[in-house]
């Protein structure tokens, strides 16, 4: 089930809000816990097994680790942590990487190794660094175990972050699973980030999308016609991953929660590393968490320094998907940070900031090549084209693709920047009376505009939930 369906919109959440806010305080978890085991087992019921074995499982070696911890046997509840994370990633290793690994494998030693890949399970990425998170907090003493099995299952299978994140760290919603405020601006202001998040995806990214897929589909373009592709496909990515993480964040709000912003203008950037401060903030922060800082992080000799970064950013690609593609973009992206932290730095901040902002939009851009390309061979030939390689560089199709999207391109970039939701927040909440009224207006129109974009276009999937 996606966020942005009719089913979801129309039946699904009313009736989980309903029932939830009905439920007396002690059993909220429970309604909450059951709502997205349903949202989890939607169309794939089967990995409810998985789910739930991975809960049980998780659940009881947290209470063993606290209880060693708690004895003094610290190297015990170091093993037992460490046994539980590599159980954690074999099975994300099963579902995700089989397949990879055994053709890889199969191509090195010339023999006809064959592997059933797995269908993976929605989400299995993003909830496995979810219980990862929860067993390395408990053991390093950042939050006690959770006793109570249902606050334990609703941090893992909320179903706002279930599919696609943000990765929440149990350190930071612990509280949150005992206590939390229920009121109605913090509703109203849930509903106007979901509703947000809605527009991004279905008025921008899919449109988007459409535009891209489209170029994608030539037979033949035009250097000019290859950028404005990847420029298609760079801001439908950005509207459509940032438009789920408004719409998860917005939703946990209006259940009580709190949950930081995963995404914070990336594209005004003008650096690598200040892209990946604002970029799915939430993965970036985790593998400085719980990889990085323990490997000596910064705190070392500039050769660790480097192999920490290198390893962090491979592990980064390999993250996003089993496929070459995204080890190269992975280590791109290190490489551009490793240069700007040692080669770069003496020099960097005195260059104006335009063109270190230019500079970071081709290396995001480029970057993006190895993302949507099938293969590296379709990478390299699809930069070939950016770089002139067909010999044309400017053709009808160009023109016309640029003349016929210019107003969605144009209201994509500017939403890639704070100016809208400033002005919104100036006049809504600064002036108020009269331009109240015209907000409210404005998101029920923003909502009926995509209601009925649902109703007459094809479904299309969030880029990241794949992940």
């Amino acid at each position: 089930m996606q966020f942005a369906s009719l089913l979801f919109l129309f039946v699904f959440l009313p009736v989980t809000l309903i029932v939830y806010y009905l439920s007396p305080k002690r059993i909220k978890n429970v309604t909450l816990v059951l709502a997205s085991l349903v949202f989890y087992a939607w169309g794939q019921p089967q990995a409810l097994v998985l789910m739930g074995v991975s809960l049980v499982f998780n659940y009881l070696t947290g209470m063993e680790i606290a209880l060693l911890r708690g004895n003094g046997r610290y190297g015990g509840a170091k093993a037992v942590a460490g046994l539980a994370v590599a159980a954690n990633l074999f099975l994300l290793a099963l579902y995700k990487y089989a397949g990879f690994a055994a053709d890889n494998l199969s191509a090195l030693l010339g023999l006809p190794i064959q592997v059933t890949q797995l269908p993976l399970p929605l989400g299995l990425s993003f909830f496995t660094f979810t219980v990862l998170s929860y067993l390395l907090d408990i053991l390093w003493g950042k939050a006690p175990a959770e006793r109570n099995f249902l606050c334990f299952a609703a941090y893992v299978t909320m179903f706002p972050k279930l599919s696609s994140g943000p990765i929440v760290r149990y350190a930071d919603i612990a509280p949150q699973l005992r206590e939390r405020n229920h009121s109605i601006a913090g509703f109203g202001n849930g509903l106007n980030q979901f509703l947000v998040g809605l527009a991004k995806k279905v008025l921008l990214a899919d449109n988007l999308g459409v535009v891209f897929g489209t170029i994608q589909g030539l037979s033949s373009m035009s250097a000019a016609t290859a950028w404005l592709g990847c420029l298609c496909y760079s801001l439908q990515l950005y509207f459509d991953f940032s438009g789920y993480s408004d719409m998860a964040i917005g939703l946990a709000r209006m259940l009580g929660f709190r949950i930081d912003k995963n995404f914070d203008y990336p594209y005004l950037s003008a650096s690598v590393s200040e892209f990946w401060r604002r970029w799915h903030i939430s993965l970036g922060l985790w593998f400085r968490t719980y990889v990085y800082i323990p490997m000596g992080g910064n705190r070392c000799s500039v050769p660790r320094q480097l192999l920490n970064l290198t390893v962090v950013w491979l592990l980064t690609g390999i993250w996003h998907g089993a496929s070459w593609n995204f080890l190269v973009w992975g280590l791109w992206h290190g490489c551009f940070v490793i240069l700007e932290k040692f080669a770069f730095k003496p020099f960097f901040e005195k260059i104006p900031r335009v063109f270190r902002h230019i500079y970071l939009l081709l290396a995001v851009m480029l970057g993006w090549v190895f993302f949507f390309s099938p293969s590296l061979g379709g990478a390299v030939e699809y930069l070939g084209l950016m770089f002139h390689s067909s010999g044309v560089w400017l053709d009808g199709m160009f023109l016309y693709q640029l003349s016929s999207n210019l107003p969605l391109l144009l209201a994509a970039v500017i939403g890639c920047g704070p100016w809208l939701r400033k002005l919104h927040q100036r006049l809504a909440y600064v002036h108020g009376g009269a331009a109240m009224t015209v907000s409210v207006i404005a998101y029920m129109l923003t909502l009926i505009a995509c209601v009925a974009y649902l109703v007459s276009n094809t479904y299309s999937a969030f880029l990241y939930a794949q992940f």
